[in-house]
């Protein structure tokens, strides 16, 4: 690889509203898609661990996009920049701008709620990761997003330890811009059963052991006709930053021929 994973070029795209949305590359094998979680940044959960790199090595041309006001991408405040699926549609764009055609899909918490509605707006990878997501992750999004913005709307108020206060302390780390991840909130789009029905590639549910953030894996897996579970150790915050998530993914997805 020309360069080191901690050094990669960051490209910008336009988006349909005229924004400059990041992203970056590793590899130059089959396009892999890959959408980060809420509060973190593609460099956080594919790079900085260690699983693009796994996924290069098996033949992958990693495409790991910062969402709208997340990571190098625009961070507009105007609530306007915000309708509903926008993430979905900046990630629809992405595939556009860089024409793909045949590509496999995936993301982490957010970023699987938004393959997921990427799939409602037409996108049709050959394969699907939807990690760090349950059923009612993705059907019933409100007490989600009101979680979210407790958070927000309270920062430095959050008792020691608390769930509260290790997400703010997250965001710390990212560098999260809070105005505009609020604004994020109101993109939040649930899906019901009969549209995830209709996800019929194969698909990976991948999530840890200890995580029940966003509802039950084992009952979407169930509502996804040709899905498959797979469990790494750890909670939502801690599964993504250990190897065993990156060799799931792989051993998942397998070489490339």
């Amino acid at each position: 690889m020309a360069n080191s994973p901690n050094n990669l070029p960051i490209h910008h795209y336009e988006s349909e509203d005229g924004y400059a949305l990041a992203y970056r590359e590793m590899g130059e094998g089959r396009p892999l898609l890959l959408l980060h979680g809420f509060f973190s940044n593609a460099h956080t959960n594919w790079i900085r661990y260690g699983h693009a790199e796994m996924l290069v090595a098996q033949g992958y041309r990693v495409i790991m996009p910062d969402l709208r006001a997340h990571g190098d991408s625009a961070k507009p405040h105007d609530p306007a920049a915000y309708p509903a699926d926008i993430l979905a549609r900046d990630s629809l764009g992405l595939i556009a701008h860089l024409g793909l055609t045949d590509y496999d899909l995936g993301g982490y918490s957010l970023g699987a709620r938004t393959v997921v509605r990427m799939h409602v707006l037409g996108a049709r990878p050959a394969r699907l990761i939807i990690s760090g997501m349950g059923l009612s992750g993705l059907t019933s999004l409100a007490s989600r997003a009101d979680h979210f913005r407790h958070i927000l709307t309270n920062l430095g108020n959050h008792p020691k330890h608390s769930p509260e206060w290790m997400a703010e302390a997250f965001l710390k780390t990212t560098k999260g811009d809070p105005e505009a991840l609020l604004q994020v909130l109101n993109v939040f789009t649930n899906t019901p059963e009969d549209a995830l029905r209709e996800i019929t590639m194969p698909t990976l549910v991948l999530a840890g052991e200890e995580d029940e953030d966003n509802g039950s894996h084992a009952d979407l897996t169930a509502v996804l006709p040709n899905a498959m579970h797979v469990q790494v150790p750890g909670g939502h915050m801690s599964c993504i930053v250990k190897p065993d998530f990156g060799a799931a993914l792989a051993n998942w997805l397998g070489e490339v021929v």
